[in-house]
């Protein structure tokens, strides 16, 4: 997720709780910062599982749909929903297909993952594969 997008569930979630401007600053004071412009990604989601603690819930984004493949391609396409089930696990935040059909296109050079071949989807599991290895555990229960 972008720094832009994470700043702004963060303003989101501060408005959501109600948050008065001291306790949000008593919250980014604990890691060290004034505004939350100076936290580092890392901290920003920190900052957002605290706030997910004390109750908020992210409201779901537009997830794109998810594709409806050929019945040869259904059980590539049922791993990358696994695999964006644990993604989201893992981070404490929804992943959408959105992020797939972003990996497709960085990935295959097509626009939706409705446009890969056998040969592409699995590229596109290899990459997901990738990152969950590259982060096994993000968050910390």
């Amino acid at each position: 997720m972008s720094r832009q997008a994470l700043l702004a569930k963060i303003h989101i979630a501060k408005k959501d709780l109600s948050l008065d401007d001291d306790t949000y600053r008593a919250i980014l004071g604990r890691f060290g910062v004034a505004s939350s412009r100076d936290l580092t990604i890392a901290q920003m989601d920190l900052v957002l599982r605290e706030f997910t603690g004390k109750g908020w819930q992210p409201k779901q984004t537009k997830s794109g749909r998810r594709p409806r493949p050929a019945a040869s391609r259904e059980a590539l396409m049922g791993k990358i929903e696994a695999l964006l089930a644990d993604k989201a696990r893992r981070q404490g935040l929804p992943v959408s297909w959105n992020y797939a059909h972003a990996v497709a296109k960085r990935v295959c050079k097509v626009d939706r993952l409705d446009f890969c071949d056998n040969v592409m989807l699995g590229k596109v599991i290899a990459a997901l594969s990738y990152d969950q290895k590259r982060h096994p555990e993000v968050m910390s229960k």
